[in-house]
């Protein structure tokens, strides 16, 4: 059955426009508070935030929405993605629901569940909540209708659990660290967890305003905080996204880390003292080249998996991998999170530093990528990739690369666009290869 509301990461789109208003949050907490209503005890939905300024909007509805149906309510106000997914599991709450759009600009919100276990829901529970908006909601009796209330002690709470992530015998006196925080949900807690570590910090991407979040700062902003790191001389630059379940490291010299690098250090670590699980690193189709032949030069896997961190999320579960994510800067360290969390994965980086002593440009450049391009194809309508010339333009390239690269092509999940990306040892070859299937892909649409 085709989706309404749910796309690849809950529900997102511009605010006060198609699924994004307030009259659509308030059916959401009345649907997934009736989904997760089960048996006779007081049920607890978690409700947290990033700082757009629609979230406020949002908050309320979902608030109405969950109240009506019986559910208390739980608010913790601005706090990343998997500081929620922590909370739900740690309270005891029955759901756990996060108001964000992620990287996107402030215009968009979004709406993400998490079950009591904190993970992001399955198909089916999404499935299940998508019926339930089509229907007349269970508003209970007066006497039952649900409390609301905030919390004081949620941002001390997941700091804490962070710190945690790394062992009691590291510190980062005399670390000098630039964090981004992109004027998003971690602009008190991340800075304040690496300072309470012994860093020097220097922030930025900290005054939210409610239309200034992802906006030139942050991971998909990177070109304000290299400047920083080489103008403060730091250590390290660490950029989350909005909502902070992604992370990209910037090295001492201003130069970018993404998640394939950051991936391929971290499990290098744990695989050095006995501690990777799984026999490898879960990543996407996206994922370099260069990280697998990397990973299998040391005896480990590259595990690929459809694009999402969901999928990832799957992969490591069914597996009992530890390490997982995306080039993209999703970084999922199992052993410490639900989902993914770049405060964690930005002081697993940290940790390394200290232990290592090397400089960030060498501990976190482990292989040398292979030539990579990506390209975005629009087409109007129908289904291009099913054409003969298309099929014909995509199997010609793959004899040309034969084993030395790689070729994927797939739609948008979310836009009228064919992504074509290929790598190989060859750049020209790969631009070349990549121009053609585009060009039969416009033919055919």
């Amino acid at each position: 059955m085709a989706r309404k509301f749910f796309g690849t990461d809950g529900i997102r789109g511009r605010t006060n426009s198609g699924v994004m208003t307030a009259a659509t949050a308030m059916r959401v907490g009345q649907a997934a508070g009736t989904h997760f209503l089960r048996g006779d005890h007081r049920h607890r939905v978690v409700i947290g935030k990033d700082t757009r300024l629609s979230g406020y909007m949002m908050e309320s509805a979902l608030v109405a929405g969950f109240t009506s149906v019986g559910m208390d309510v739980v608010m913790t106000g601005p706090l990343p993605t998997p500081a929620i997914a922590m909370l739900t599991r740690e309270m005891r709450a029955d759901l756990g629901v996060m108001i964000s759009a992620s990287h996107n600009p402030f215009e968009d919100n979004g709406i993400k569940l998490f079950g009591p276990d904190g993970f992001k829901l399955s198909d089916e529970a999404e499935a299940s909540i998508e019926a339930l908006l089509e229907e007349q909601p269970q508003l209970v009796e007066p006497g039952h209708v649900g409390r609301a209330r905030r919390i004081e002690d949620a941002r001390g709470r997941y700091m804490h659990a962070v710190k945690q992530s790394i062992g009691s015998d590291v510190r980062f006196d005399g670390l000098k660290v630039v964090v981004d925080c992109a004027n998003g949900a971690a602009y008190e807690v991340t800075p304040g967890a690496i300072w309470e570590l012994g860093a020097e910090v220097i922030a930025m991407g900290v005054e939210p305003n409610g239309t200034n979040i992802n906006d030139g700062v942050g991971s998909t902003s990177l070109a304000a905080i290299k400047a920083r790191v080489v103008a403060e001389g730091a250590d390290i630059g660490i950029a989350l996204d909005g909502d902070a379940d992604r992370l990209m490291v910037i090295d001492e010299k201003g130069e970018t880390v993404d998640g394939d690098q950051i991936m391929a250090a971290i499990a290098t670590r744990l695989h050095e003292r006995g501690k990777l699980t799984g026999g490898g690193v879960v990543a996407t189709v996206m994922s370099n080249l260069g990280l697998e032949r990397y990973l299998a030069g040391i005896g480990l896997t590259l595990e690929r998996t459809q694009v999402g961190d969901r999928h990832v999320l799957e992969r490591m579960r069914s597996g009992g991998f530890n390490v997982g994510g995306e080039q993209s800067g999703h970084m999922i360290l199992f052993d410490h999170a639900t989902t993914g969390d770049g405060t964690v994965a930005a002081l697993s980086v940290l940790s390394g530093l200290v232990r290592s002593g090397k400089r960030a440009s060498e501990l976190l450049r482990l292989f040398e990528p292979v030539p990579q391009l990506l390209k975005n194809v629009r087409y109007d309508d129908g289904a291009p990739l099913e054409q003969d010339s298309v099929q014909q333009a995509i199997a010609e390239a793959e004899r040309e690369l034969g084993g030395n690269g790689r070729l994927v092509i797939r739609p948008s999940g979310t836009e009228p666009v064919i992504r074509v990306m290929a790598e190989g040892d060859d750049a020209a070859q790969v631009e070349l290869l990549v121009d053609r299937i585009c060009d039969a892909v416009r033919a055919a649409s």
